[in-house]
């Protein structure tokens, strides 16, 4: 009964930002339960930005000092704030969590680094 529905990609150029989100509906325990992944045609969906279990943001190696994960919890939304985007970060971005013994993604958002 949870889904979540990811927004906020689009085409930006090298240098530049984009600010993806992540709204949850239905019931989960925590937003530290939210984490975003991305993946590339060819290639396994990697994650990109997770909280540990006290709430404090983990990044994979390739963005950090880049992107910022952080959460509203009046909206039920976890938000993505990616900077400085390069070439490799584009992909097909998903948040996901795990609910009722299953794993629950989104439908993705697309974002294109690209001048």
């Amino acid at each position: 009964q949870v889904q979540l529905v990811e927004s906020g990609g689009g085409l930006a150029q090298p240098g530049g930002s984009l600010r993806l989100s992540c709204a949850v509906s239905g019931n989960i325990a925590s937003l530290n339960l939210i984490g975003w992944y991305r993946q590339t045609p060819g290639k396994e969906r990697d994650l990109v930005a997770s909280f540990s279990s006290t709430g404090t943001p983990i990044y994979t190696d390739s963005v950090k000092g880049r992107f910022t994960i952080s959460k509203d919890n009046a909206k039920n939304t976890v938000h993505l704030q990616m900077n400085s985007l390069n070439s490799e970060d584009t992909a097909v971005y998903y948040c996901n969590t795990f609910h009722n013994r299953r794993w629950i993604w989104g439908q993705g958002t697309q974002v294109t680094v690209s001048s």
